[in-house]
Parts: C-alpha cells; sequence; structure tokens
C-alpha cells in the first residue's frame, strides 16, 4: 500500500487527487495539508473532496513535519503555489520522502534549488508542470514537429486558462516554449507566448508553427481537471517503482516517451 500525503489538499486539484487516491486499491491517504489560515483546515479531506469520510482531517502547513512524522507517507503530493512548495519540498526532503510536485510558477532560481535538495537528500522525485498523459504527449509532437520542421518557421504559443488561474505564461506554456527553443536552436525568450484568462477553460494550449506559405498548429484542450489527478496517480506509482534517488524526472519518465 502506498501511503500518500497531499500539499494542498482544500484546493481545487488538491481535491480532485484525494478523490483520485481514493479510488485506488493500492493508495491510501495518510495526510492532508493546507494553508495556513485555511477556513477547510480540521475537516475531512474525504468529505471535502466528495468521497465521504476517510478519517484524515486538513492540517496546517505550518504543522507540515509535524504531520509527515505522525503519518509516515511514502510519497507527499504537491499542488500549492512556488513559494509554498518550496518550503513544503525543504521540509520533505529533510525527511526523505518521496515527492510528486505539480505546481507551477517556479523561477529558474527556485528550480535550482529543488533540484539541489532532491539530489543532495537523495530523494525520488517527479516534477512536471503538467501531468497529464495527453498534454505529455502534446509535448513530444510539439518537439517531433520542430525537429522535422526546422528553423524556417516562426513560432508562437497561445494558452488560455480560466480566470482563477494566477500564474501567466502557464507552466505548460513555459514548458512547450523550451522544448521548441532547445530542439531548434533558439534562446527560449524567442518564442512569443500569447496568455488568455477568461471564464472557466481548465486550459487549452496550441503551439502554432508559421511562415508565409503555412501555418502548423499543434493544440491540446483539457476538457476537466481530473485528466491532471489522473496523471498524478500515475506519477505516484512511477516514483514509488521506478524513480531514482537524487534524479528529478519528469512525465515523460513516467509515460516511457523520452
Amino acid at each position: 500500500m502506498i501511503r500518500v500525503a497531499v500539499c494542498g489538499a482544500a484546493g481545487r486539484m488538491g481535491k480532485l487527487i484525494v478523490r483520485q487516491i481514493s479510488k485506488q486499491g493500492d493508495m491510501k491517504l495518510v495526510g492532508a495539508i493546507d494553508a495556513p489560515g485555511s477556513p477547510d483546515i480540521e475537516k475531512d479531506a474525504g468529505e471535502l473532496a466528495g468521497v465521504g469520510v476517510l478519517g484524515v482531517t486538513i492540517q496546517s502547513a505550518d504543522k507540515l513535519e509535524e504531520v509527515l512524522l505522525g503519518s509516515g507517507p511514502d510519497v507527499v503530493v504537491d499542488f500549492t503555489n512556488a513559494n509554498a512548495a518550496l518550503q513544503n519540498i525543504k521540509i520533505v526532503s529533510n525527511l526523505g520522502v518521496s515527492l510528486v510536485v505539480g505546481t507551477t510558477g517556479f523561477t529558474q532560481e527556485q528550480l535550482a534549488e529543488i533540484e539541489r535538495l532532491i539530489r543532495e537528500k537523495k530523494i525520488k522525485a517527479v516534477i512536471s508542470p503538467n501531468m497529464s498523459v495527453g498534454v505529455n504527449v502534446f509535448f513530444k509532437t510539439v518537439e517531433k514537429a520542430a525537429e522535422m520542421l526546422g528553423g524556417g518557421y516562426d513560432v508562437e504559443i497561445v494558452e488560455v486558462h480560466h480566470v482563477h488561474k494566477k500564474d501567466a505564461p502557464s507552466g505548460t506554456a513555459k514548458k512547450a516554449a523550451q522544448i521548441v527553443a532547445k530542439t531548434l536552436g533558439r534562446s527560449e525568450e524567442s518564442i512569443k507566448i500569447k496568455s488568455v484568462r477568461e471564464g472557466e477553460v481548465v486550459g487549452e494550449h496550441t503551439v502554432v508553427f508559421y511562415n508565409p506559405q503555412e501555418r502548423i498548429e499543434v493544440v491540446h484542450r483539457a476538457l476537466s481537471r481530473e485528466t491532471f489527478a489522473v496523471g498524478v496517480v500515475r506519477a505516484i506509482r512511477h516514483v514509488v517503482t521506478k524513480g531514482k534517488p537524487g534524479v528529478v524526472q519528469d512525465m515523460w519518465d513516467v509515460l516511457g516517451i523520452k
């Protein structure tokens, strides 16, 4: 049985992840953490997620170390925000617990710090700005398209999300830009990203390759946030069974498409 704790358990994604974990025969939710001052502190994580009482109450993030020491998880999943996640990762790595991180908005300095912690503490980790299986196939398709089209095309990325999303561009758009830039030997700054925030759009990403003669688009549309939670479950299993101590893996490792 894989014992899992979720940071950000009262958030939109956190509740979906709790729901997915509750459906797995080989997983058990043992810890649920949310921001200090959250109105959901002390509520049952299962009831909050709509799956009934799980006997795990939401605890404040300022008690994270205490919660983890008391619950003994094999994996901590983090879907919070960049600053909170970095603090959580420091605590989790010090305890030697494996990590699955879907939080976005990290700076390059924060990412370097996270990689250093994972390397020095020799913990297993999967970190990805988007855990959707389909999005990661989208990433691979974008890479192949850039490789086949070569340098004769300009590139633009358009991402659309709900009005509640705080970071822009999205982590997925930035990851797509990194892939294109690396494949074409360009700087990431040369890849234009347009961010749109409207309505309740779950997430749409379009990578456009164009020149005066033609236009090629690679598109992914998420129809439900559940797709991200399903990917998290796969990442949890992977980090336990195939994770590498001290190495940051991503969803391409999880899906075996590197």
